[in-house]
């Protein structure tokens, strides 16, 4: 199972700390919250990542390949030249870096990866939200509604547009409800591959181009997740995050004495 995470924007909202590093690297105890998105994705199975660069995407790279490289203890022999690693922490994934543009809309980061994602169902999700969302339960919800998109709804702060949910799926979008009583899409969503029909260029937004239109279409279906989720968009809500993470209070994080569930794909059964 592949999961595509959207890391390119701007992220002009906390500027405090993406004036130096890319907001997906900005960091929650000590590790990037990208980090603890992907952490969350391979307790459930998911191994497979395409991280769609863009802005510092160099600083992002820099990051993994250090991780790989300065992990754990080093004896550096100059006179033969060489480098040995030991007591090394590793993570099982596998991690795609793909520049995707300074400039591109989301739908359009999401359209560069076609190649890689054109033949089978994936995930997505936003590289600065974490959430205890169930993976696997969302996939399985994904099969059984047969549509060729679902996001998992949340209930956040007023100041999202919402989604108008029927039925299971999504009939339309609203903008910016006056009060946190709505759903919106909070990421952690399933696709299948034609989605990318929907997709034209590097200027199409992945939400108010493609969502609306597979959602007027009938496609678009809705995993109503009550529980956590909490995006950084500010420096009050990367407060926020640390402080639960401080406290041992962070419910994004995996309960490692858990067996890792193995995703299992079937068949789509498409909705008409």
């Amino acid at each position: 199972m592949k999961a595509v995470i959207l890391a390119g924007g701007l992220g002009t909202r906390l500027q405090e700390e993406t004036t130096v590093r890319p907001k997906p690297m900005v960091e929650i105890g000590g590790r990037p919250i990208l980090w603890h998105i992907m952490k969350h994705y391979y307790h459930h199975g998911v191994d497979d990542f395409f991280v769609a660069c863009g802005y510092m995407g160099d600083f992002i790279k820099s990051w993994f390949l250090d991780r790989y490289h300065l992990n754990g203890n080093l004896t550096i022999d100059f006179a033969r030249g060489m480098v040995h690693r030991a007591e090394a922490e590793t993570e099982d994934w596998t991690v795609n870096l793909i520049d995707t543009g300074l400039h591109t809309n989301t739908g359009g980061r999401l359209l560069r990866l076609k190649e890689y994602l054109q033949n089978e169902t994936f995930m997505l999700t936003y590289g600065d939200g974490v959430s205890d969302v169930d993976i696997g339960a969302l996939l399985e919800f994904h099969k059984a509604q047969g549509r060729l998109a679902t996001v998992s709804a949340v209930r956040p702060p007023a100041r999202f547009g919402g989604l108008v949910i029927e039925d299971g799926g999504v009939s339309s979008f609203t903008e910016k409800p006056v009060s946190g009583e709505g759903w919106i899409n909070g990421g952690f969503m399933v696709l299948e591959p034609e989605v990318f029909d929907y997709l034209t260029d590097d200027a199409c937004s992945f939400e108010s181009h493609a969502l609306e239109q597979i959602a007027a279409d009938g496609q678009l279906s809705a995993y109503c997740h009550s529980d956590f989720w909490q995006c950084m968009d500010t420096l009050r809500d990367k407060q926020y995050l640390q402080r639960l993470w401080d406290a041992e209070e962070a419910p994004w994080v995996p309960d490692e004495t858990e067996e890792q569930p193995r995703l299992r794909l079937m068949p789509t059964k498409r909705a008409a």
